[in-house]
């Protein structure tokens, strides 16, 4: 959500910060803007839309100036328009700063500048800010005092980069809530908000942990804390490098993510999976067994597609651990007084590691005494770094703002952790090494799922007009009917429902005619027949039946109009392979349709505020 990117050095900042916000785009965004130091004054441009139109405005004789920072904004307060557009300036032009985040006092600030004369522009709460900074610098002293003593007035998320005219070499930052990094090049020096816009030039990053501020000049950077109190942090190298943020030859960042899915399961499982102990080896749980002997409840807390795989998961730690388990909705979590003690262990998942509700839900669990664990896909994130251990997918950056390999990412991690918690309490030997050679096969039975594009695609070609369809699962599979309904809302903009499917004759079967796709999961599970007869009370009101099925299924085959068939596997590993269908039928309908998958309208990657 949003995007920052600054540079200082010898190099002409305008060309590196747009290469850098193109590197961002995938978070969404709806504007984007630039600001530059160059001969004691700050030239701003910005423009609502994509990045192109900003380029469009530029043309091709770009800005001077070796200091800037640069934005795409996803819009909180005030329309998508260029004068809400980011970057934003103080009264006199002399101040510049980008904003992610939130600041929920803006309202009461804004009142009390404008009655000391400031002059507001556009209708955001950042405005606030500079306007704040503005006023503290008047008084006297560095740039980075200023922002502080900015800072310390202001309540909310945050994450900015300011330039001034008095420091012209200089970048401050500062974070709280919204994630920022300063990345170390030789003689130059960047700011982002993300490690991807930043790449192509190093590797090497510091993240900021909330309340700190960084000043960054072309040679040097410090960080410090809202008091100026310099702060000794490790740096960080990134391990993945430009190739894995690349297309790759496909059309799409989501069908290159859909296609990876093999190897980003294969590398969520390496090193874990243990067949002749029947068990699994989780050294970043960082809790020894006798202490996860003592969890006598789980409750997994997540957001969008990370909270479908979390129901996933409470079904199977329930089935294979018989621990009580229970999904919150992170954004509802810590606004109900939950009830959570030493004994409760508190499972946040997320793909980014910087999903604001699901780290204030974690926060919330940890002030209240329960053990926090994070399972989350990017090394050195928040959640990562807060919570007492987790799990890494490791399963590659994922650029398509709807995720697909982090899902399926986030159900192998899930069966590990159950697994593990499993064996030490009553699942035997025999029935773990059935569950370790099971997962050790899930990267070759989803090369095979995945080889069937070319049917889901002839089944997409059918589907695309449908102005509603109806996804239905049972057990293992109900998240999967949630999930694979949010796909198709997400990206292709058709209105879909996930429900259980037994739950449909309790409203939804008053919906069912001749016009509207109903999608079954369907594999040869413990509810196998149950979903049949599902099936055919569909049939019976004359609907439209697409089936994902075991191989070699004939009870659903003679009832659905459109099939796609799955490998078999143990029933807690069907949602791998059944949810892989739907990701594609989602991709080939929106593609159809016109749609911008990898960036769906009024959607972010990371969701940052709450």
């Amino acid at each position: 959500m949003c995007g920052i990117v600054g540079y200082t050095g010898p190099r002409q900042a305008a060309p590196l910060l747009l290469e850098g916000l193109k590197r961002l785009e995938y978070r969404g965004y709806d504007s984007a803007g630039v600001a530059l130091v160059e001969d004691r004054r700050i030239e701003v441009h910005k423009a609502a839309g994509k990045i192109s139109v900003l380029e469009q405005q530029l043309g091709t004789s770009l800005p001077s100036g070796h200091t800037g920072i640069a934005h795409t904004r996803w819009a909180t307060h005030g329309a998508p328009n260029t004068v809400n557009a980011h970057p934003h300036t103080d009264c006199g032009g002399t101040l510049a700063l980008a904003h992610n985040g939130i600041i929920e006092n803006a309202g009461v600030l804004r009142t009390a500048l404008a009655q000391r004369g400031h002059v507001f522009r556009s209708e955001t709460d950042t405005e606030v800010l500079v306007h704040l900074i503005e006023e503290v610098l008047a008084r006297g002293g560095m740039l980075v005092e200023a922002v502080a003593g900015a800072l310390n007035q202001v309540e909310g998320t945050y994450g900015i980069a300011v330039i001034s005219t008095r420091e012209p070499d200089t970048i401050v930052a500062a974070r709280n809530g919204s994630p920022l990094l300063v990345a170390i090049g030789s003689g130059e020096n960047f700011v982002a908000s993300d490690a991807s816009a930043v790449l192509a030039h190093t590797r090497s990053v510091v993240y900021l942990d909330d309340g700190e501020i960084a000043v960054v000049r072309p040679t040097e950077y410090r960080i410090l804390d809202l008091r100026t109190v310099e702060k000794e942090k490790a740096v960080t190298r990134v391990d993945w490098d430009l190739a894995t943020i690349e297309r790759g030859g496909h059309a799409h960042f989501m069908l290159k993510e859909i296609m990876e899915q093999p190897e980003s399961l294969r590398n969520t499982l390496r090193g874990h999976l243990l067949e002749e102990e029947g068990t699994a080896r989780l050294g970043g749980l960082n809790l020894t067994d006798e202490q996860l002997l003592q969890v006598n409840r789980i409750v997994l807390t997540a957001c969008g597609t990370s909270w479908h795989s979390a129901l996933i998961g409470e079904y199977m730690m329930e089935e294979l651990a018989r621990i009580p388990s229970e999904v919150e909705y992170a954004s509802e979590f810590r606004y109900r007084n939950p009830i959570v003690d030493e004994r409760t262990l508190v499972v946040g998942i997320s793909q980014s590691g910087e999903t604001a509700d699901t780290l204030a839900a974690l926060r919330e669990a940890k002030r209240r005494g329960a053990r926090t664990l994070g399972l989350v896909n990017v090394v050195g994130s928040t959640i990562a770094r807060e919570v007492d251990g987790g799990i890494y997918l490791h399963a590659g950056p994922e650029i398509g703002v709807a995720s697909t390999k982090a899902f399926t990412s986030q159900i192998a991690a899930l069966a590990v952790l159950t697994l593990k918690m499993a064996r030490l309490r009553s699942l035997s030997i025999l029935q773990g090494r059935e569950v370790v050679r099971a997962l050790a096969r899930l990267p070759e039975l989803v090369e095979r799922v995945l080889a069937k594009a070319a049917e889901v695609e002839r089944i997409a070609e059918r589907m695309m007009r449908a102005a509603n369809v109806l996804y239905l699962g049972r057990g293992y599979n109900f998240p999967v009917a949630l999930e694979g309904a949010l796909k198709l809302k997400e990206i292709s903009y058709i209105h879909a429902e996930g429900y259980p499917a037994a739950e449909m004759k309790h409203g939804p079967i008053a919906l069912i005619d001749d016009l509207m796709p109903v999608v079954f999961i369907a594999p040869k599970d413990a509810v196998y027949q149950k979903v049949v007869s599902n099936i055919e009370e569909v049939k019976a009101r004359g609907g439209r039946v697409v089936a994902v099925v075991t191989e070699g299924d004939t009870g659903v085959a003679r009832l659905a109009d459109h099939r796609v068939e799955v490998p078999e596997t143990l029933d807690l590993l069907t949602p791998v392979l059944t949810v892989l269908p739907l990701q594609l039928l989602a991709y080939y309908i929106a593609v159809r349709r016109g749609c911008n998958v990898d960036q769906p309208r009024n959607l972010a990657k990371s969701v940052t505020v709450e």
